[in-house]
């Protein structure tokens, strides 16, 4: 048994004093460029089929700030923390969307990008945009103040749901697999069929977040003008 449940978290193991485990990040990478070097398959056309929908839905969520290629970002965000996500559930690869380090680094530059492009080129719109229509004069202090706070921890929660959610799932394998050691033998099936339900969720999860964090990032970018 671990010594410390959180040590599949740790990101601090190393060979010859180097800490190879965000290597894992660049995996994904793999599965790319496949399409350029062998003649399209049924997984190419699926992919394909996928990002394609996904195009059509953030082009609809942009609406008037759309323009040709505009989608690509998100598409990118989409497909980069997917397969993270899923190669996370695989074992012995680290998860790194698991750590708010990584989470975090995606999230804050890009909303980041958003505030100022929006305050830069279109300040009135963001003005208005943080009082909504039909607020009394006497409210519009504290909408104004409520609207920022919520706007300003934006970053942190994108980051937290995707490092909670991916933290949660992980944690509740690892312990009834822990105790796979101390239950009878006859309950051991009923374990093993558990772990395979529990691993389908968070096949399942891997896939929501990651479409979630690309339409929030969408919606996001949709408000600045």
């Amino acid at each position: 048994m671990m010594s410390n449940l959180f040590s599949i978290f740790d990101p601090s193991t190393n060979i010859l004093n180097l800490s190879l485990n965000w290597l894992s990040t660049f995996l994904g990478l793999l599965f790319l460029p496949y399409s350029f070097w062998f003649i399209p398959n049924r997984h190419f056309f699926v992919w394909k089929f996928i990002l394609f929908k996904l195009h059509n839905e953030f082009k609809t969520l942009l609406k008037n700030n759309y323009f040709q290629g505009s989608t690509f970002i998100f598409i990118s965000l989409f497909s980069f923390i997917f397969f993270n996500n899923f190669l996370g559930l695989f074992p012995y690869i680290f998860t790194s969307t698991s750590h708010l380090s990584l989470s975090l680094s995606i999230s804050l530059p890009l909303w980041l990008s958003f505030m100022l492009y929006g305050w830069i080129n279109n300040y009135q719109h963001m003005f208005i945009h943080m009082i909504p229509q039909g607020t009394p004069s006497i409210l519009m202090p504290f909408m104004v103040l409520i609207e920022t706070i919520s706007n300003i921890i934006r970053p942190g929660t994108l980051a937290v749901r995707l490092t909670a959610n991916m933290i949660a799932g992980h944690l509740l394998m690892t312990l009834l697999s822990n105790m796979g050691s101390i239950l009878p033998s006859y309950l051991i099936m009923f374990l093993i069929f558990t772990q395979i339900l529990l691993l389908i969720l968070e096949s399942a999860v891997a896939v929501i977040q990651s479409y979630v964090i690309a339409i929030l990032s969408t919606l996001y970018s949709s408000e600045v003008n």
